[in-house]
């Protein structure tokens, strides 16, 4: 075992803490990945207060890892010292089920692995995240990272990247296609960005005035304030597609019917409390589809890395040293970051 620190929650109304464990040592096809860099998602603080249910203490969050590689197993093939490389939402699968086999690890039938609070095969111990300095993960789970882009900015493409890439390029969002994006925020600003470098002309629907500059800034060709009946009207039966990132309850008829004929509502983000049922009507006139979407596997998220790396995207983030965690939460339940907390490794230090 190899000693390990971070920072993780003890017990769910308890601040995160500093937090000494032990890694495994890498097995014969496992890297291990010294982490420069942690994107913060709003699922970690969900799991540390354990708001979902299910969370085991001590949980060490964090699943959108970028870093270097340190030590390769025997059999490692992938990957060698000194590559740059990144760790997103899963860390292994059953990979036999007919999802794993057809490269869709995320909708493995017995579950994926996640890089927290899940169950290590190797140990059937817990899995801990990236808030921390080291990782040890199988190379089949690992991504390669153009070390030529801001890793701090890539680091949120592990899981807000690959989020909104996925439903994108499943729906199979392209030139001509005009493409409605709901919420601007971690997930919202990625959508925005890959949308627009996929060749859609874009809109943006936000209940914030303040944020139309913004989304502009990012991609949007349109912003519409929500709120705001006579714009929404204006934009019925006109989009192909719309990427819904609101994890809130709200009205989903408002937006099914700006779809036109055969179009597809995808949503991503997932309330606490269910949304209104939508009218069966709105979907039936113009032959609509409301869907859901998850993370994407292993093949699409490297994927969506090359695509990020050859169009330049990254996300728009705000750096914050390990021991601003607990403040950097508060101020996520109040939407206060401009796109994403990414927690900078290099202050962590051993007490």
């Amino acid at each position: 075992m190899t000693k390990a620190i971070g920072y993780a929650a003890l017990a769910a109304d308890r601040p995160l803490t500093y937090y000494e464990f032990n890694r495994r040592e890498p097995t014969a096809t496992d890297v291990e990945i010294e982490i420069a860099y942690c994107g913060v998602c709003h699922s970690d603080l969900h799991q540390a207060r354990n708001e979902w249910g299910g969370t085991i203490f001590p949980c060490v969050p964090g699943h959108e890892i970028v870093g270097h590689v340190t030590r390769v197993g025997a059999q490692v093939t992938r990957y060698k010292v000194g590559d740059t490389v990144g760790v997103g939402c899963m860390v292994d699968s059953c990979r036999t089920c007919p999802s794993c086999e057809a490269g869709h690890e995320q909708y493995c039938d017995s579950g994926f692995v996640g890089t927290y609070n899940g169950t290590d095969k190797h140990s059937n111990g817990v899995t801990y995240g990236g808030y921390s300095n080291r990782i040890v993960v199988d190379q089949d789970f690992v991504l390669r990272v153009d070390p030529k882009l801001p890793l701090a900015g890539v680091a949120p493409l592990l899981c807000a990247g690959i989020t909104t890439y996925s439903p994108l390029r499943h729906w199979q969002v392209t030139t001509g296609h005009r493409v409605g994006v709901v919420g601007l925020g971690g997930l919202g600003h990625m959508a925005l960005k890959l949308a627009k470098a996929m060749g859609a002309e874009v809109v943006l629907f936000t209940t914030s005035t303040s944020k139309v500059a913004d989304a502009k800034r990012l991609g949007a060709d349109h912003v519409v304030i929500s709120s705001d009946a006579a714009q929404m009207k204006a934009w019925r039966n006109s989009l192909d597609f719309i990427l819904n990132t609101v994890a809130a309850p709200h009205d989903l008829d408002a937006y099914l019917s700006l779809l036109r004929l055969d179009g597809t509502m995808t949503l991503v983000g997932i309330p606490a409390e269910a949304h209104p049922s939508p009218s069966a009507y709105n979907l039936i006139m113009k032959r609509r589809s409301l869907a859901g979407s998850l993370i994407g596997g292993i093949a699409e998220t490297q994927e969506m890395l090359d695509f990020c790396a050859k169009h330049g995207i990254t996300a728009d983030i705000e750096l914050i040293a390990m021991d601003e965690i607990n403040h950097a939460f508060e101020r996520m339940l109040k939407s206060d970051v401009k796109y994403r907390f990414v927690i900078d490794m290099a202050t962590l230090k051993q007490k």
